[in-house]
């Protein structure tokens, strides 16, 4: 039996970070390991066999807030030592990185301005990444897409032997069920939707990263006629004010609801009719593989990790770097008339027959206990 210890920022039910982070703790407790977890908020139901402890952490900034909790995780960590330290965060001191979040380096350099890089956040996020894949680093990293592979390589040249990539793991009940146009009905009829109304979602916690303006402009770009029958419906955890102004703004608040955090997205992966995805960013993106599995037709840019798997799948559109408005909101109107929409759909449900789209958090775990058996602190060839 190995002791574990996985340090995450936060944990609640609907980020994908925090269901990646979940079905890993649980497999390593069902292989008999010993899981304790270092956390500063924890919200929803504590898993059994988990010793989860919520470190005392405050301040005023997010990169300070950080600091502190490695500090105090680490102190824990000497009370409590583990055979093997799993982040699920960038930080000092791990023997394994579970790659939940883009390169930094690779977002500070495109998304933001030249000043970002003199300010105390961009140097912690910078000095904590490179704690992970700089050339003086161990650790050991499990990444979720070639896209990662292919950024971190670039900013951080040597890590690649480090790197060893995670099939996805998405849940098997994202599959379309034998009663899937029964639930698409109930859902449709429980909003008021009728037949030839057309239903876009969009599903994700965070919502400026996840393009959430981009959609709205998007939604706003339709023609009137295709407009006054389109519902634009944002489920996840996150602040929607500044949204909801901008739908006003935009006049289209009437054909726009936000949902919140919800535990039955299943189902309105059935009911929707397409799934907007325009991220800026995104290391994964799993919403994109349970669109595809439920037979939901998906819409996103080469932003996010698992977008090859759409084009792979031809379960829906991509659109290319660099991102142009006009590109999506173009490619939204074709899709939502296109008779092919039946098409994509049909590919994707081949495609969660065919493809490894389950197995994620065996292999991370098994990962995991190889790391243990070989010693952490001797890198190896991916």
């Amino acid at each position: 039996m190995l002791t574990l210890s996985f340090f995450i920022y936060s944990y609640h039910p609907y980020g994908g970070q925090q269901r990646d982070f979940l079905r890993v703790v649980e497999q390593c407790v069902q292989r008999g390991h010993k899981v304790n977890v270092y956390t500063m908020k924890w919200e929803g139901e504590r898993p059994e066999g988990v010793y989860i402890t919520v470190l005392p952490v405050s301040a005023l900034f997010n990169h300070t807030l950080y600091r502190r909790f490695a500090a105090l995780a680490q102190q824990a960590l000497a009370e409590n030592p583990a055979d093997v330290v799993v982040g699920f965060n960038k930080m000092p001191g791990l023997d394994v990185y579970f790659a939940a979040d883009p390169c930094f380096a690779e977002r500070a350099r495109h998304h933001r301005g030249w000043y970002y890089r003199f300010t105390p956040r961009f140097r912690h996020f910078m000095d904590y990444e490179n704690a992970v894949f700089g050339t003086r680093s161990k650790t050991r990293v499990l990444i979720l897409s070639p896209l990662q592979r292919q950024q971190f390589g670039k900013h951080y040249p040597g890590c690649e032997a480090r790197l060893y990539d995670l099939p996805p793991g998405i849940n098997k009940d994202r599959r379309a069920p034998a009663n899937a146009a029964q639930i698409r009905e109930e859902v449709r009829r429980e909003f008021a939707l009728k037949a030839q109304d057309l239903l876009v979602l969009h599903v994700g916690s965070g919502f400026v990263v996840k393009g959430v303006d981009r959609a709205l402009h998007a939604i706003a770009s339709l023609p009137d006629d295709i407009r006054a029958r389109t519902t634009y419906m944002v489920v996840g955890q996150d602040k929607p004010g500044r949204f909801k102004g901008m739908a006003f703004g935009l006049g289209i608040n009437d054909r726009v609801k936000f949902l919140g955090g919800r535990e039955d997205v299943p189902r309105f992966l059935l009911a929707a009719d397409l799934l907007l995805h325009p991220a800026y960013s995104e290391s994964a993106g799993y919403v994109l593989l349970e669109a595809t599995v439920a037979g939901l037709p998906v819409l996103t840019t080469d932003t996010c990790g698992y977008a090859f798997h759409i084009e792979q799948a031809q379960s829906g559109e991509v659109c290319a770097s660099p991102f142009e408005q006009q590109d999506l909101d173009q490619r939204l109107l074709e899709m939502l008339i296109s008779p092919q929409r039946q098409q994509w759909s049909e590919n994707g449900l081949q495609y969660a027959e065919t493809a490894d789209l389950y197995s994620m958090p065996e292999t991370a775990a098994s990962l995991i206990e190889q790391f243990a058996a070989e010693g952490v602190d001797d890198a190896v060839s991916a």
